[in-house]
């Protein structure tokens, strides 16, 4: 008898928990974006939040938390239930790059999250303020071998893609700068129109409004091809420095854990969102190259990358100082 009643109690107990789980989601999911708002992560995690909302019935609430170029944010990911109420929307230096530059992490990019999907990709954009005496990158890299530790790099923040994407192309062309690191990519943008800095690698959406309006200017892009919305900016390979064909890229990912099925919604809703026809339009039309593949498609790329920037790292003896 007790037998039995133990048994009835484990049917039920497991019956309540697949229905919990087919429930998902009850409640407002939180979207920690680790970085400010006006950034590439944040502008991917907003555009698709209404898709999935009316798909949910549920609130995506983006919750911006810089920091230590989005450590601060993963770590807190890392330590939330891992109950699909709780997401990650990112970038590559919390995926691959903040391992192997900063000490203490207080998260790994391997062990904690359940990775979801890579949402899209986008090649960077070797930038100017209209002032530098540079139009071409050639030219830059003249005035780089003519004024050693002069010209100064804006990027987002140590490890992050523009950061690399800098020391990959002084290793290539042979010149070195000045590496300004800030929080985020927003604020290394306003420095970098108001002339505090010189150039920057910066995301191409980023990029596009004030390359239309003049007040920055364009020298080359890191694609392997001229990119669609910017035909007339050669590649850096065409520009004579190969090697850095680079794109920066958005991934979504939870904390390590999530039951099956909730993992499983999570990627299907977010997937569709991405692959709706109006939205994808307007992500192309901004430079974004929609990727939404599966998480094991993620992980491959995850590693691939992990290996090609620590390479990186250590070539140029790069740390977070």
């Amino acid at each position: 008898m007790n037998a039995k009643k133990l048994l009835l109690g484990f049917l039920a107990g497991a019956t309540l928990a697949a229905s919990a789980h087919a429930a998902y989601p009850e409640r407002p999911i939180t979207v920690v974006v680790p970085f400010p708002a006006g950034g590439s992560s944040d502008a991917i995690a907003r555009a698709i939040g209404p898709k999935i909302t009316a798909r949910f019935g549920q609130p995506w609430v983006v919750d911006n938390r810089p920091g230590a170029t989005g450590a601060i944010g993963a770590g807190m990911v890392k330590r939330a239930a891992p109950d699909g109420y709780t997401v990650l929307v990112a970038s590559i230096g919390v995926y691959v790059i903040n391992q192997w530059l900063q000490k203490d992490i207080a998260y790994s990019p391997l062990r904690d999250f359940d990775l979801l999907t890579v949402a899209v990709r986008a090649p960077n954009v070797l930038v100017a303020n209209p002032n530098v005496p540079a139009n071409t990158v050639q030219e830059l890299i003249a005035q780089l071998k003519k004024n050693p530790g002069k010209i100064t790099f804006a990027s987002a923040g140590n490890g992050s893609s523009d950061h690399l994407t800098a020391e990959l192309f002084w290793q290539k062309s042979g010149t070195s700068g000045v590496h300004v690191p800030y929080k985020g990519g927003a604020p290394a943008i306003t420095d970098l129109l108001g002339g505090q800095t010189d150039v920057s690698f910066v995301n191409i959406n980023t990029a596009l409004p004030y390359l239309k309006t003049g007040r920055l200017k364009a020298l080359a892009v890191t694609g392997e091809a001229r990119a669609a919305i910017l035909p007339k900016v050669p590649t850096l390979t065409e520009a004579g420095v190969p090697g850095v064909d680079i794109y920066s890229w958005q991934g979504i990912a939870a904390p390590k854990g999530l039951p099956k099925d909730v993992k499983a919604k999570l990627h299907e809703a977010i997937v569709a969102a991405l692959q709706e026809p109006e939205l994808k339009h307007r992500l192309v039309e901004q430079g974004f190259e929609v990727v939404a593949n599966t998480p094991e498609q993620f992980e491959k790329f995850q590693a691939s990358e992990q290996a090609r920037w620590k390479s990186v790292i250590e070539t140029g003896k790069i740390t977070a100082d």
